[in-house]
């Protein structure tokens, strides 16, 4: 009887499960980039970048593409992306704004479009940025150059400009 118990008591602690281990914390960030509404026909849309390589275009309004369009990049381009955008970054969890009414943003220009990026790490609280395209202070001269160049890095400039004689998705 006693070895038909031990038995019992192996078999049953055989079928115990452990419990899951959690899911590893992504080792790079998902960047999202969106850029808005000005006004005129400047393209709107949102970008979003994995570490995989992977990317997703999603057109609002004066683009190539009609709808969501996937490409990917190398990692030579996610790098050159991430490094770019990396001086501007917030701390993580925080969202910092530059635009009116910011002590930052004394020369502005009015109708220009802006811009949102999302850094966004599992299991972190994403880190955000809204930038004011308009606010033309000296110190937001690197930000701009960065924001201007994300297309090219990116190497989706084509998806962005409409055919001549149109304007793109309505």
């Amino acid at each position: 009887m006693r070895a038909l118990t031990i038995g019992m008591i192996a078999l049953v602690s055989g079928c115990a499960t452990a419990p899951s281990p959690p899911k590893p914390a992504a080792k790079a960030d998902t960047i999202s980039f969106a850029a808005g509404r000005c006004f005129g026909a400047c393209p709107v849309y949102k970008v979003t970048v994995e570490p995989d390589g992977s990317g997703v275009l999603f057109p609002e309004k004066f683009t190539s593409v009609p709808g969501e369009t996937r490409f990917t990049v190398t990692p030579q381009q996610y790098r050159r992306l991430r490094d770019s955008l990396a001086p501007f970054r917030p701390a993580t969890g925080t969202k910092k704004n530059i635009g009116p009414g910011d002590p930052s943003c004394k020369r502005m220009a009015t109708d220009m479009p802006g811009y949102r990026i999302v850094w966004d790490r599992a299991p972190q609280k994403p880190s955000e940025l809204d930038y004011y395209g308009g606010c033309h202070d000296p110190q937001h001269t690197r930000l701009r150059a960065a924001i201007a160049a994300v297309p090219k890095v990116l190497n989706i400039e084509a998806m962005l400009k409409p055919a001549p004689g149109t304007t793109g998705k309505q």
